[in-house]
């Protein structure tokens, strides 16, 4: 018996370290999505069509097909930015950018600042009708509290792997979009924060997912709180790897999308887990991708939905509109004016300066006549967006001269403007034509930095207006409002229009 005893004891001992030692393995494809306006592809400048959400979904579903079948896991991520702006959003607020985004159902969605472009009930409203978590952990309400149905994070299984996750919203959103009184966390601090309480819930490996500029990626990543880092709002294809985090951006528009492959293993011993990990990274050109049938459905139907709107009428014309060239390429020009008005409204600018080339239409609309959005579509057709700019005073000077420079030629530079006033001496020579410029009723000091709107093509320092093109912007030019959507905006308040020329460029004929 005590022979017995022994051997069984002996048995034990061999046991123990294989019952003590265990091991958990999981094969995750992480999809990446961001800074997603158009539900339809792109035609691009290679002659091929690119994104669009019938594309998109072709990704994910294959790749929760290929995952279903081999014992693998998905989990897409969306950056942020996709209720605003697009010609559909600026109809519906965003509800048929939900729907699309619905039928894909990503696992974790962070918002960016145009989820606010229409306000907070806006954005609550369809934010409640998302099927599909919404991970926000540095957006509070009025109070400083979390938000009800909103995450800042969680833990789930793969395979007896604990991935944990967690999100930021855009946290500069106050100052580039509407979210009326609800507060904003700084993004790093606050990711940081929920990353090392995921650690200490358990978490195997933990994903940040956030609507971020790129300092705000590098920072969090040198925290090393994280191992994944998924952010939208550059607009740029980016993967980088350093050894300990990986952080990707997918373009826009799903034009690319990056999908991370990470095989976790874990092993369990006397209860202390130690994970190895590592990522491998494809980008799929959507140019390649046949776009999913039954997402390209719903599409076409908003498609057929957006074209029946855009005859709706926006406003009455208290006024006569003339948009033919020689009204917007040699003087102050109503029309002019009532483009310009939009850009400020929507920025909050000082000032606003729009060129007449940059209006198309070519005709007149009688007083008592009314706009549609077809027509404003007609007037600017370049798709062009509104850029806030902070320049200063003399450049903006040098700028307006480069505009008044060509005005024998009827040239499309000529400036179309709201909140200032300017006089020129079309008899001096060019750079040398304006007399003074009033801004807010109070003469231009060259020194001080003024923050105006202007349109994407003069933003980029395009027709003469070199200096806007150095100034710093408040966004990108690809995340900025679309100049269409926001004139039709604007005319749709007005309801009845009544801006006419008013003196805002006053030619000196003495």
């Amino acid at each position: 018996m005590f022979i017995l005893n022994r051997l069984i004891a002996v048995l034990c001992l061999a046991i123990l370290p294989a019952l003590a030692t265990r091991a958990e393995s999981a094969k995750i494809t992480f999809i990446l999505t961001n800074d997603i306006y158009s539900m339809g592809d792109t035609l691009m400048p290679d002659g091929k069509r690119r994104g669009g959400f019938a594309r998109l979904a072709a990704v994910v579903k294959a790749e929760r097909d290929k995952a279903r079948g081999s014992g693998g896991h998905v989990v897409l991520a969306h950056g942020g930015d996709t209720l605003s702006p697009s010609l559909m959003s600026g109809i519906d607020g965003g509800a048929h950018i939900i729907t699309l985004t619905n039928m894909i159902a990503p696992e974790i969605f962070a918002p960016g600042n145009h989820e606010f472009d229409f306000g907070k009930a806006v954005f609550f409203k369809r934010m409640s009708e998302a099927k599909f978590p919404i991970y926000a952990a540095n957006l509070r309400g009025p109070d400083g509290k979390p938000l009800e149905n909103f995450k800042d994070r969680a833990i789930v299984e793969f395979g007896g792997v604990r991935v944990g996750l967690t999100g930021a919203a855009y946290d500069d959103t106050p100052r580039v979009s509407s979210p009326e009184n609800l507060k904003f966390l700084p993004t790093v601090p606050a990711m940081r924060e929920q990353a090392e309480a995921l650690r200490r819930e358990g978490a195997d490996f933990v994903v940040a997912v956030m609507h971020a500029d790129r300092k705000q990626s590098a920072d969090l990543a040198a925290t090393n709180t994280t191992d994944l880092i998924l952010t939208g709002h550059n607009h740029d294809l980016f993967i980088s790897f350093d050894g300990r985090v990986a952080t990707a951006e997918s373009s826009y528009d799903s034009h690319y999308v990056t999908l991370i492959d990470v095989a976790i293993d874990v092993t369990i011993a006397d209860g202390k887990r130690d994970v190895k990990w590592w990522p491998q990274f494809r980008v799929i050109d959507t140019a390649t991708v046949t776009p999913d049938p039954e997402v390209a459905a719903v599409v076409s139907k908003y498609e057929a939905e957006l074209s029946r709107e855009l005859d709706v009428p926006l406003a009455t014309l208290a006024v006569v509109l003339d948009s033919r060239n020689i009204a917007v390429r040699t003087g102050e020009a109503a029309i002019g004016n009532l483009i310009a008005d939009a850009m400020r409204k929507k920025t909050g600018a000082v000032a606003a300066v729009t060129n007449g080339g940059g209006i198309r239409g070519g005709k007149v609309y009688p007083a008592g006549s009314t706009i549609t959005r077809r027509d404003v579509l007609a007037e600017l057709p370049f798709g062009n967006r509104v850029v806030t700019i902070d320049i200063r005073g003399r450049d903006l000077r040098t700028a307006l001269e480069g505009g008044f420079a060509r005005m024998a030629d009827a040239a499309g530079r000529f400036p179309q403007v709201s909140g200032m006033k300017i006089e020129i001496d079309p008899r001096r020579p060019p750079g040398k034509r304006i007399v003074k410029i009033r801004i807010g009723g109070t003469p231009l000091n060259p020194n001080r930095i003024y923050r105006i709107a202007t349109n994407e093509f003069l933003a980029r320092g395009s027709d003469g207006y070199d200096t806007f093109g150095k100034a710093p912007t408040l966004l990108p030019v690809d995340d900025s409002p679309l100049l269409a959507n926001e004139v039709m905006v604007y005319l749709r308040n007005l309801g009845t229009v009544k801006t006419g020329v008013e003196g805002r460029i006053d030619a000196v004929r003495k």
